[in-house]
Formats: structure tokens, C-alpha cells, sequence
């Protein structure tokens, strides 16, 4: 039986469509889940698409992070349920406490839009099990406030939290990370687009092996 996948939509998300396309592509079903509405927890997993949430006022992922929709969610990953937040996906879940530290402005103060190269650096998560650790794939990133910081990286390092990292550090994230994990690796969240990596139509297929680890049992 193929897996279901509930995709949130926020005001201002655009990446919505291309994970839909990325979760029919590797077998599974994708739903859209409108944020405004309650979580009902019937789904395998839930992805946080990337985007723009509510203009990204305040700061992004700030005020989604109080979306109806979000109540359910943090419980769903409280009980074991697989969550990937994607870009803006990824601030909300640090904004939502679902993950440490916070996304800020990029260095230099840029919007970045291009592909880069990634190390992941573990197999120990939802969203990477699949891949094994050392593998260096290409995705494209999209995104003004992608630099990650976190005042306690030491203790997110020896916890082995660190998912993917920048070959080439594109906008001043502490230690290079990209993407991280919490401490069971059911929440994940990275600022690569996989979604976008799925065919050598668009340029690389590797972010199909970021789905296959998520909808893996």
C-alpha cells in the first residue's frame, strides 16, 4: 500500500505543487493540508513546504508557527510521526520549537538561487536513511535567511544531529550545516530543495533519494 503524505499550505507557500510532484514521482500519495484547519493524524508523514509563510512578516516561519494546523502537527511529531520542513518549512519548525536554533539573513545580505553540493553527513533520520553517510548530492536553494546558527552547535554536533552539510559554504551557516535532525530523527529540516531534484529533465535526480528515505516503513 502506497504511503500518504500530508503537505501543509500556508498563505504564500509555492513549493506545495513540487512536492507534490516529488512524493507522486517515488509512489506515494500527497494531500494538501490547508494550515487553518485541524491535523488529523492519518497520514504517514507531513512535510512543511517552502515558500514564503504569511509574507514571511515579523520574520519567517513567526507567525505560522501559530497556524490552527500546527497544534496537531507538533503532537503528531511528539508521538513518533515523520515531519520534513523544506526552506521556509525549516523556519517554521525552529520558530515552532520542533527543532534548535533559527534561520537567519543570509551573510552578505543576498537571496541565493542556484544548486549547491551537500555532504550528508547521516543516516540517522526520517529523511536520510536511505543514503549512506559521505554521499555528496546536488540540490538547488532558494532562500534570503538560510544561515543557520545555534549558540549550543557543539552539543547538535556530538549528538550526531547534523544531516547535510554545505561543501561550499553558500551563506554563513554555523559548521556549514544545511539541514539537521531532533534527537530521534523523526523531524527533520534542511534548506536544500529535493523536491525540485527529481529528474535529469531538470538538471539531477538526486533529491529522489531524500524521498525514498521518507516514505520507506
Amino acid at each position: 500500500m502506497a504511503s500518504d503524505v500530508g503537505i501543509v499550505v500556508f498563505p504564500g507557500t509555492n513549493c506545495e505543487f513540487d512536492v507534490l510532484e516529488a512524493i507522486d514521482a517515488s509512489g506515494a500519495n500527497g494531500h494538501l493540508l490547508w494550515h487553518g484547519e485541524s491535523f488529523v493524524p492519518k497520514y504517514d508523514s507531513v512535510v512543511l513546504a517552502g515558500g514564503f509563510a504569511h509574507g514571511d512578516y515579523l520574520r519567517p516561519g513567526a507567525i505560522a508557527r501559530f497556524s490552527k494546523i500546527m497544534e496537531g502537527i507538533s503532537k503528531f511529531g511528539a508521538d513518533g510521526g515523520k515531519i520534513v520542513g523544506i526552506c521556509n518549512g525549516f523556519q517554521i519548525l525552529t520558530e515552532a520549537g520542533l527543532l534548535p536554533g533559527a534561520l537567519q539573513k543570509n551573510r552578505g545580505l543576498t537571496f541565493i538561487c542556484e544548486k549547491v553540493n551537500l555532504e550528508v553527513t547521516s543516516d540517522k533520520s526520517c529523511f536520510t536513511k536511505a543514503i549512506s553517510p559521505g554521499t555528496v548530492v546536488t540540490l538547488p536553494i532558494n532562500h534570503f535567511s538560510g544561515n543557520y546558527t545555534n549558540e549550543n552547535v557543539d552539543e547538535l554536533e556530538a549528538n550526531g544531529q547534523v544531516v547535510l552539510r554545505y561543501c561550499d559554504n553558500p551563506n554563513g551557516s554555523v559548521n556549514s550545516i544545511a539541514g539537521i535532525r531532533n534527537d530521534r530523527g523523526n523531524i527533520v529540516g534542511l534548506m536544500p530543495h529535493p523536491e525540485r531534484a527529481i529528474s535529469e529533465i531538470t538538471g539531477g535526480s538526486d533529491g529522489l533519494l531524500f524521498w525514498k528515505s521518507l516514505l520507506e516503513t
